[in-house]
């Protein structure tokens, strides 16, 4: 596959937004000033933008309680996503959602979903009104490992089989459903084996390399777009940190995580590449960082600053109108 270089600077920019925003993200909430609790993407943003760059604002996802790495991928405004972690007035959801409930439908980023397996059977419905309208569009759902074991998700999968329907499950193995090992909860022990099962072609990548994650969306994105029903893609990258910030990792072995920031950054390994084979600049890049810094920065004052839903709102965007 050839790469572009603008198209790769702007993969770059969004996994390190991803990373720049996570890493604030745990400081503020060990500095007490985010309210709930917040489920960090470090180690696995390569997943993320890879899917994402395949897809326009009309294309739809399905995001899970891990889901700013998918918000920021999507697209969705970095301001407007503080805000609503902060769930202060003029946030994604005008704050009312909070880090687990965050939506942007004009970025096709149909929410953030506290439910286990609860993106797939909404996303099944976009690629649905997709098919019907014959505009080419393409559905995707994000699923981690433990949700891969939801009745949600295979009734999902089955759904899109028999109706071939445009819709993507991109499956997030981390490595641990909350506090269990998948090696423990995952019946059958392959995610890959299961969703082929339902008649799909169903493939496993590293979900540490973007560009492994980039080449097994766009056959996806290509079957979908060109009628030819759903696919499956296993991407394996396992996170750095906590199932939520504030969880002690008691059941992780001791020294995994520093393992897996040598050998499995997906940043370093994108940037290892895309500047031997592809010519970028790392000067460029480290001029991207200091950005994203900077813009990261100024969004978290804004958020903190910012006055709070009033007593009104409560009532505002409860039933929709059709």
């Amino acid at each position: 596959m050839n790469y572009d270089p603008i198209m790769l600077l702007d993969a770059y920019r969004r996994m390190r937004a991803i990373r720049e925003f996570e890493e604030r993200m745990r400081r503020e909430v060990q500095a007490g000033t985010v309210p709930g609790f917040v489920h960090l993407y470090c180690g696995e943003e390569a997943i993320a933008v890879g899917a994402c760059m395949h897809l326009q604002d009309t294309d739809y996802i399905g995001s899970t309680h891990r889901g700013h790495g998918h918000c920021i991928a999507k697209g969705c405004d970095i301001e407007g996503l503080l805000l609503e972690i902060y769930c202060k007035q003029g946030g994604l959801c005008n704050g009312k959602g909070g880090s687990m409930h965050m939506a942007d439908l004009n970025k096709g980023m149909l929410g953030a979903n506290a439910i286990v397996g609860g993106a797939p059977p909404i996303a099944i419905g976009a690629a649905l009104t997709a098919q019907v309208l014959g505009n080419r569009g393409v559905a995707l759902a994000f699923i981690g490992d433990g949700a891969s074991n939801q009745g949600t998700v295979f009734e999902s999968m089955n759904m899109a089989a028999v109706h071939k329907l445009p819709m993507i499950f991109m499956y997030e193995n981390n490595g641990y459903a909350e506090f269990s090992g998948a090696s423990w909860h995952l019946g059958g022990g392959d995610i890959t084996r299961r969703a082929a099962g339902f008649g799909m072609p169903a493939v496993k990548v590293d979900g540490t390399d973007f560009f492994a994650v980039y080449d097994a969306m766009a056959e996806a994105v290509r079957r979908a777009r060109d009628g030819e029903g759903p696919s499956s893609i296993e991407a394996v990258a396992m996170r750095w940190y906590g199932h939520f910030e504030g969880d002690m990792q008691t059941y992780r072995k001791k020294g995994e995580v520093d393992e897996l920031r040598k050998t499995s950054d997906p940043l370093i390994k994108f940037e290892e590449r895309a500047t031997r084979d592809f010519g970028l600049d790392v000067e460029e890049l480290r001029e991207i960082d200091e950005e994203l810094r900077e813009i990261i920065d100024e969004a978290v004052d804004v958020a903190k600053a910012a006055p709070k839903p009033s007593a009104p709102d409560l009532y505002t965007d409860v039933y929709g109108s059709y």
